[in-house]
């Protein structure tokens, strides 16, 4: 390659022309993380490098995720938007080793965590804020393995760093179609999938603090716990309805979602209860364009996926002497109402 070749990757790559030309040309080994880096920029660029630097200049890694509810539906897309980011992934040659906890049990998702040492170079899940949850996670980190928290935060002050929406803003947003779409005074319910999801708690926090603001004639009810599951939802929705003549809305934080849009339809409430809820699926988007739905507020996967893709990727060259980052990774959701789908 031409030196000015190298000078034009190296300016956007932020190193020297010196450190590119070892890149190409192996005239002295350079750090991992430094070679994965020249190898994303030119990926990204389009540079004719990639070229020599080739499949044999990335260094592989094992990325791990443990979700949860693997027959879900939001976990289904999850999962396919990760080894779709996955096999995407420039900067290292990566590996999905993909994990699913069955329930909610924080035993359970402390165990999955402790069985990823040895399969992976870096971890991230979906799991509950709870103590044996964060004494899994120390004892990884202890043994250098970072691991990601997603979509609700756990572990803090052990955990690597954090990657989802702003869970408090996203309780706002809802808070704020509440106050547009119920007009007069009124009730509102919210169903949370369990007191440990800290995700959960944090968007029911901000719907209410919200409508204590800006639409105090709106009373929220407490919340109530669905476990995440489609029958509870359900008939605590066509009780919601039958006990109070004026709920104006209802919102489901977290899964379960599919019984209240059925309770609703049952009810044939559309159009007298508001309700909100936290995915764009199948059935969501039936609901929407039927109108049991107002709005979907769904996490941006595709975004998600790629930017933890890369996080990891940088964490893993780093081996061992990682270091957890203070900044959370935040993602606006994604918001869809009927007329936009």
């Amino acid at each position: 390659m031409k030196r000015a070749g190298m000078a034009e990757l190296a300016a956007a790559a932020g190193v020297s022309v010196a450190t590119v030309d070892r890149a190409l040309n192996g005239r002295q080994k350079l750090r991992d993380e430094t070679l994965a880096h020249i190898v994303e920029v030119a990926w990204r660029i389009g540079h004719p490098a990639v070229v020599r630097l080739g499949g044999a200049a990335r260094v592989k890694k094992r990325f791990g995720v443990v979700l949860h509810k693997q027959g879900q539906e939001f976990y289904k897309a999850f999962a396919a938007e990760l080894r779709r980011a996955v096999a995407a992934e420039r900067a290292v040659d990566a590996e999905l080793v993909l994990e699913f906890s069955a329930s909610q049990a924080p035993s359970e998702m402390a165990g999955l965590l402790r069985s990823m040492v040895g399969r992976c170079d870096v971890l991230a899940a979906t799991a509950v804020h709870h103590p044996e949850v964060s004494a899994a996670v120390q004892a990884l980190s202890g043994q250098g393995l970072a691991v990601f928290s997603l979509l609700s935060e756990f572990a803090p002050g052990v955990r690597a760093g954090y990657l989802g929406c702003d869970n408090t803003k996203v309780g706002r947003v809802a808070g704020w179609l509440m106050d547009k779409e119920v007009k007069g005074p009124g009730v509102l319910a919210t169903f949370i999938g369990g007191t440990r999801w800290h995700g959960h708690e944090q968007r029911d926090e901000g719907f209410r603090a919200y409508l204590r603001e800006k639409a105090p004639r709106l009373r929220v009810l407490e919340a109530m716990v669905n476990l995440e599951t489609r029958a509870l939802t359900y008939e605590a929705t066509l009780g919601l309805i039958a006990r109070h003549p004026d709920l104006g809305g209802i919102y489901v934080a977290g899964g379960g979602m599919e019984g209240a849009i059925a309770a609703v339809k049952a009810a044939k409430a559309e159009g007298r209860v508001a309700l909100v809820v936290s995915a764009l699926t199948v059935d969501s988007r039936r609901g929407l364009q039927e109108g049991q739905v107002t709005l979907a507020m769904d996490t941006p996967l595709e975004k998600l996926c790629r930017e933890l893709t890369a996080v990891m990727a940088r964490v893993a060259l780093q081996g061992e002497g990682w270091k957890p980052e203070s900044v959370p990774h935040f993602l606006p959701p994604d918001l869809h109402l009927r007329e936009s789908i």
